[in-house]
């Protein structure tokens, strides 16, 4: 440790650390445009010069290493006296359009020149003009004449997203921040660049003009959409959400947030809500009130459940439903004696529950792997913000290495993170890809390999990527979304955990969705040897609920689904919109998850709770209200909740987020036994969604449909809705 005086206090901090960092840890303000505590130091909008005690001129904190015995003074004239001359030189070229700019009340050069600018300027000359760029739909570059260089946006894409989209071209003051030959900028985290920019130079383009920043609510939420469980601040208006942006968690999200978070809202707003509830007679839907549609529910399931017996009744539901939800649409068909629930609408195989399924370690401690070995997973596009988080373990001198498929994933360079070894397969070969590395730890081990396994010629790639999984103290293999669908999946685990085991590498799922790991701890799949989704998609059922799900763009069958669900005499559909028209009989509107209170958990575990922060939209309730009224008109025993909080409490034995904080790890495993009989099995494509197909919110979401990742269609998943969205906003 070094010891510094700052201000006449004594500081202590690691050697290498540098004024800047001093100052924080003292609880001293230093004003700054291009420091960043997640990016690299620039010191080049010279705004946190200080006065170092023996230095013959003002230093810049950020970039000035501590020294044992150094002395620094923030506020003594010759530091106030160096930050208002660069504040004076910084808005020489500033257009001053406070009154009309986007940023105005949250501008982090607007906060600052009311302390150390001047009242006037002396400056007297044409300012300059830089053109505005059209970088695609979700970033405004429309007035770029406010930029100070302060390079935040281009070090965020070099060494966060991974690309580096941004640059400054030219000298001087034609010096300009601008993509590659007019490029979009097309990362999956470019809304972060709006966040870190300091003035009003990137703004939100669906944002843009809509609101001024005193006018909105802040309220806390959670995503819906990846495993992250990305924590927000989503900000308000008359009741309508206008904003999405982070709330900063270093355990899960740290500061970021993916595009889908941030723009996905604008489905919450579109001519596609669903907000009376709806029943189709002689082939027309028809408006009713909510009496009525339950009635009508509650009356078919009772009918059909005594006509053809309670194993004809199922519910198939969205794993980005809420814990409460989950549980409640599972107690239902309990009641009603049926076994027949599932959130696995992707899965090609459907073992029986061996405890849940999670990621196998902390988010957090994805920044600092070593080793890690990813199979089946579109990483970047699937999981953005933990790509983000491999991207900074590979920085530090990590080796990331990957088993997947060219034609269904694209390759490991789009990942944008440099990938050590990899292995490219056909998904069939994707088994026999992962016993290669087990015989190759085999054999450095001098092990025998378990019965069932067998390995062809092990090749150098599959020795070198054992190698790496054998060293150092912090590994981890993980499963992508393609492998969790995999037809072989709970081969590609059980081979994934011997290796795992003998190398001392943790091994765990990315998981696919919001709430993957809380529907398997609320039992939200078969649980005494009830029909699974492929089974129920098939045509199984007679009367099916369908819970924040769109089979046909959300299941492993596709369009096929339409087949299946045909043979129902009753299709339930509960969403937020007017989806499934052409499958459903009834339609429930049901909050999104700004509307309701609920709790999803992440990945790794993590519970977190969130509050409605708007009141429904039109007659929309929240899904668990609406679960509990249909089981309350039947009769049945364990509905009588009055808040999310008590069903919440009967779901996993307490009543806030806080009380439970982790899924117990005793209910956590990511156990599997091999199947020799299966690893014969013929084995077609998984089948995973596109990045801005996850779900029925992201779909519907206009900018999202825009961009690039969205016209290329990365995953396996259809693209009607994407498309049909496209040609709507351009005309």
């Amino acid at each position: 440790m070094v010891e510094i005086q700052l201000d006449g206090n004594k500081v202590e901090v690691p050697a290498g650390s540098t004024v800047m960092h001093a100052a924080e840890k003292a609880g001293t303000y230093i004003p700054h445009f291009c420091y960043h505590k997640k990016l690299s130091i620039a010191a080049n909008c010279r705004m946190c010069l200080v006065d170092v005690e023996k230095a013959p001129k003002p230093m810049p904190a950020c970039a000035t290493p501590v020294t044992q015995g150094m002395v620094v003074h923030t506020k003594s004239d010759k530091a106030i006296k160096a930050q208002k001359s660069v504040m004076e030189f910084l808005l020489i070229n500033h257009p001053l359009d406070c009154p009309i700019c986007d940023q105005g009340g949250e501008c982090q050069l607007q906060d600052l020149a009311v302390g150390y600018g001047g009242s006037g300027s002396r400056y007297q000359e044409e300012k300059r003009v830089v053109l505005h760029k059209d970088v695609g739909p979700l970033i405004s570059m429309e007035e770029m004449s406010r930029c100070i260089h302060c390079t935040r946006c281009v070090r965020f894409g070099q060494e966060v997203a991974g690309a580096m989209e941004l640059g400054m071209s030219h000298r001087g003051e034609h010096s300009e921040i601008e993509t590659f030959v007019g490029m979009s900028v097309d990362s999956e985290l470019s809304g972060n660049m709006i966040d870190i920019c300091p003035v009003g130079a990137l703004t939100s383009k669906p944002f843009r003009y809509s609101a001024r920043t005193w006018e909105l609510s802040r309220r806390k939420s959670v995503s819906p959409h990846d495993s992250t469980g990305a924590n927000l601040v989503i900000q308000v208006k008359q009741n309508q959400v206008m904003r999405v942006l982070p709330l900063e968690n270093d355990a899960v999200n740290e500061c970021w947030i993916a595009d889908r978070d941030r723009f996905s809202y604008e489905a919450l707003n579109g001519e596609d809500r669903l907000s009376v509830p709806m029943i189709k007679q002689g082939g027309q839907w028809k408006e009713v009130d909510w009496q009525t549609a339950l009635e009508y529910v509650a009356n078919g399931l009772k009918q059909i459940g005594q006509d053809h017996g309670p194993a004809s009744l199922g519910a198939l539901v969205s794993p980005h439903s809420t814990l409460e939800e989950l549980y409640l649409a599972g107690l239902l068909m309990r009641r009603l004696g049926s076994d027949n629930i599932d959130h696995r609408l992707r899965h090609a195989q459907f073992p029986a529950a061996q405890g849940v399924r999670w990621l196998g370690t902390r988010l957090a401690s994805l920044s600092s792997l070593q080793s890690a070995l990813v199979i089946g997973s579109n990483l970047r596009k699937d999981h953005p913000l933990m790509a983000l988080r491999l991207r900074q373990a590979v920085r530090t001198g990590g080796k990331l290495m990957s088993i997947n498929s060219v034609r269904q994933l694209p390759t490991a360079d789009a990942w944008a993170i440099p990938v050590s070894r990899s292995i490219t397969a056909e998904p069939a070969q994707w088994q026999a890809a992962l016993m290669e590395v087990a015989a190759a730890l085999a054999q450095a081990q001098g092990l025998a390999l378990p019965t069932g396994f067998v390995a062809g010629p092990v090749g150098e790639t599959a020795q070198a990527m054992a190698q790496a999984l054998m060293s150092g103290q912090h590994k981890a293999i993980l499963l992508g979304n393609a492998a969790a669908h995999h037809a072989q999946a709970s081969n590609l685990l059980a081979v994934a955990g011997w290796i795992a085991q003998h190398t001392g590498a943790s091994v765990g799922y990315l998981v696919e969705a919001a709430n993957t790991v809380g529907a398997q701890w609320v039992g939200a799949q078969p649980q005494s040897g009830g029909l699974h989704a492929g089974q129920m998609l098939a045509g199984s059922l007679k009367a099916a609920l369908l819970l924040g799900t769109e089979p046909v763009f959300d299941s492993a069958a596709g369009a096929a689904t339409r087949q299946g669900l045909a043979q129902a005499q009753m299709v339930v559909s509960l969403n937020a919109f007017k989806a499934n028209m052409d499958l459903a009989d009834v339609l429930l509107p049901i909050a999104p998850f700004t509307e309701t209170p609920g709790t999803f958990v992440n990945a790794e575990g993590r519970v977190q709770s969130f509050h409605a922060v708007v009141k429904p939209l039109g007659q929309a309730r929240p899904a668990w209200k609406v679960l509990r009224v249909l089981g309350q008109m039947l009769g049945l025993a364990g509905f009588e909740a009055e808040s999310a909080g008590e069903v919440l409490s009967q779901a996993i034995g307490v009543a806030s987020a806080e009380g439970a904080r982790f899924v117990p790890a005793d209910v956590l495993s990511n156990a599997a036994s091999f199947d020799a009989a299966l690893a014969a099995a013929l084995v077609g494509e998984p089948v995973t969604a596109a990045i801005y197909q996850l779900d029925g919110t992201v779909r519907r979401a206009p900018s999202l449909q825009l961009t690039a990742d969205a016209r290329a269609g990365h995953g396996s998943q259809g693209q009607e809705i994407g498309h049909e969205l496209r040609q709507e906003v351009s005309a």
